[in-house]
C-alpha cells in the first residue's frame, strides 16, 4: 500500500537537503528534449513538497502536482505562493488518479514507487497513469534497486542531527526485498525550549526490472530506456536507482481528449 507522510512532512526537506533538485531536475529534462516534449501538460506524481513541480513549471510546463500528503501539499502551497508560480496541486493517492484530462508526461520520483508494497496495486498504478497519457506521451520514473533494499538500507539505522531536528531511521529487512521503516524525530520547540518527539512508520518494496518491465507491459508502455544512479548509462550491478523511460502506445481516453 501507498502511505502519505503526516508529522515528518514538515521535516521533509531539512532531512534531505542533500537532494539537488536543480540537478535532478535538468536530468529528467534533457529525457524530456530528447523525446521531444520541450512543452505540454507535466504531472508530478507524488510530488511532495513540490520542489521539482516547481522547477518544471519555471521552465514552462503546465505542471499539476498530485500526493496523497495534505502535510506535503500545505508546504507545496507554500512554495507556490513564494515564487508566484501557477502549478496546480491535487490531493490523491496514486492508486486514485482522476485528472480533468489526458497529459504528456507524468514524472514519478525519489522512489515514490517503491511505497506501493503490493505488486497488484502497482499494477493498478501503471493501469491509472496510461488512462490520462496521451498518446506516445512520456512516463519516467525512478526506483530504489533490489541491491539498495539488500546492501544499503537493509537493517541498518541512520542518524540525523540538525539545528532543528533529531532523527532516527531505522530499517528492517523483510521478504521481497521489503523494508520496514520507522522514523524516530525529535524537533525543537523554540517557544518552550524542549524537543517534541514523533514516530512515523511506513514501508518500501524493491521490484526486479523482469518485474516492472512485465507491468508497464501489461499497462501499454514501451520501455525506451532504463538508466542508472541518473546517469545516462544502463543500471549495474551496484546501481541503487533505476531511471526508467517509457511511453505510452495509445490513448486510452477519447473523451477526455
Amino acid at each position: 500500500m501507498e502511505q502519505g507522510y503526516g508529522q515528518f512532512a514538515y521535516s521533509y526537506d531539512a532531512l534531505t537537503q542533500n537532494i539537488d533538485y536543480e540537478k535532478r531536475g535538468r536530468f529528467f529534462h534533457q529525457i524530456m528534449l530528447e523525446a521531444g516534449k520541450q512543452t505540454g501538460i507535466l504531472v508530478d506524481l507524488a510530488c511532495g513538497t513540490g520542489s521539482l513541480s516547481e522547477y518544471f513549471a519555471r521552465l514552462g510546463y503546465d505542471v499539476i502536482g498530485t500526493d496523497a500528503s495534505e502535510e506535503m501539499l500545505q508546504i507545496a502551497q507554500e512554495k507556490k505562493l513564494e515564487t508566484g508560480s501557477n502549478v496546480l496541486y491535487l490531493c490523491q493517492r496514486m492508486q486514485e488518479l482522476d485528472l480533468f484530462g489526458t497529459v504528456d508526461i507524468v514524472l514519478c520520483a525519489l522512489d515514490s514507487l517503491n511505497h506501493i508494497t503490493d505488486k497488484q496495486e502497482l499494477q493498478g498504478v501503471f493501469d491509472r497513469i496510461s488512462l490520462f497519457l496521451n498518446e506516445d506521451s512520456l512516463l519516467i520514473f525512478d526506483v530504489n534497486t533490489v541491491y539498495k533494499h539488500q546492501n544499503i538500507l537493509g537493517n541498518h539505522t541512520f542518524v540525523y542531527d540538525l539545528d532543528d531536528v533529531y532523527c532516527v531511521w531505522q530499517n528492517t529487512l523483510l521478504e521481497d526485498n521489503t523494508v520496514a521503516i520507522t522514523l524516530d524525530l525529535f524537533e525543537y520547540d523554540e517557544e518552550h525550549g524542549s524537543y517534541d518527539r514523533y514516530q512515523e512508520q511506513f514501508a518500501e518494496r524493491a521490484y526486479s526490472m523482469q518485474e516492472l518491465e512485465q507491468m508497464l507491459d501489461l499497462a501499454d508502455f514501451d520501455v525506451i530506456a532504463v538508466y542508472g544512479d541518473d546517469e545516462f548509462h544502463p543500471p549495474e550491478e551496484t546501481t541503487q536507482r533505476m531511471v526508467y523511460v517509457c511511453r505510452n502506445r495509445f490513448c486510452k481516453n477519447q473523451a477526455a481528449v
